[in-house]
């Protein structure tokens, strides 16, 4: 448990959102932030070199969402991964102690950020939970088979009455991180580009933390996915972009884990198999089609390059005492 014991404060707390190229859904997510209370210190927008009328919408809420609003826009798009890490970059900058990471396509509840403070003081690494976009209750995989690198589906998804579950993951649609733990391992890698990435920074923090998700709805999912209903579980459709990167980025998973001396060959070398073959079945099963197996092999492909760069380091701890921007 985290010695974390002073009374949680609003205004210590940024919302830190990434977008791109979807300024009807970042004008939802601000409409809520606007209709939040309390309300964080700050909200930091990093747009991702959008092309659409994203900058205008934000200046459209500067004097109205009732806080302070800092607007960072990139000068290319440098995927999830890169977004998360300039926007925590800047909360951690602005002397934040908490960072709440969220994606554009959520809205947050009314008394979100209420209900994440009230266990602010005991931990140090929090997610709550989210509706999805037809109201159900979304699973998320909270937890991973460390040795295999890889969530596992069907963690227990009930709470006791204590409220929390430990975790040895994260979801940047809601990670709410303390400036002691960014500091300690860092900022999220931009090398990702996308996927894996808010995995493995939530289970570099549970190294340091006892990391936990709580039995608090705070945001709701404002964009469809297709899906195939599992029953118990759901399964989303993906992409051509999303197939490459979930292979590649294997690649600094592992390299993570042989920085930190965790790194077993045979378990993980069937993690990434599992990873493959589940990919496959959500071509057939999602999106109905053979199509895009090539973009999971040059993934594997192009990941074998980064596994054996010898110059690969892993994200820098960051100082405590830098200064506020």
């Amino acid at each position: 448990m985290s010695l974390a014991t002073a009374p949680f404060s609003p205004s210590s707390a940024t919302i830190a959102v990434v977008t791109y190229n979807r300024s009807g859904l970042l004008t939802r997510l601000l409409e809520s932030i606007e209709r939040m209370d309390p309300k964080p210190g700050h909200i930091v927008i990093v747009d991702n070199a959008s092309v659409d009328d994203t900058a205008d919408v934000v200046e459209s809420f500067r004097e109205r969402v009732g806080t302070r609003l800092v607007y960072r826009r990139l000068e290319t798009n440098t995927g999830g991964s890169g977004g998360f890490s300039e926007g925590m970059r800047v909360a951690y900058e602005l002397g934040s102690e908490w960072i709440w990471l969220m994606d554009d396509d959520v809205e947050v509840l009314p008394d979100g950020l209420a209900r994440m403070g009230k266990w602010a003081p005991r931990f140090r690494s929090i997610q709550g939970r989210r509706y999805d976009y037809d109201g159900s209750e979304f699973y998320w995989q909270y937890r991973v088979a460390e040795k295999m690198g890889i969530p596992i589906p069907f963690a227990p998804a009930g709470f006791d009455e204590s409220g929390y579950k430990e975790m040895n993951s994260g979801c940047f649609e809601g990670m709410f991180i303390h400036r002691d733990i960014v500091a300690k391992i860092g900022l999220p890698d931009p090398r990702f580009f996308i996927y894996w990435d808010d995995q493995l920074y939530g289970w570099l923090a549970s190294r340091h933390t006892t990391s936990v998700i709580v039995n608090e709805f705070v945001l709701r999912r404002t964009r469809e996915i297709k899906q195939w209903d599992m029953g118990i579980r759901h399964m989303n459709a993906s992409s051509d972009a999303y197939r490459y990167y979930i292979m590649r980025n294997r690649a600094h998973i592992k390299q993570y884990y042989r920085a930190l001396g965790v790194y077993r060959r045979i378990p993980f070398a069937a993690g990434t198999a599992l990873t493959f073959v589940k990919e496959l079945i959500r071509l057939l099963a999602v999106e109905r089609t053979v199509r895009g197996t090539s973009h999971l092999f040059r993934g594997l492909r192009d990941g074998g390059r980064i596994a054996r760069d010898r110059a690969w380091k892993p994200m820098p701890p960051l100082s405590a005492s830098q200064p506020v921007a």
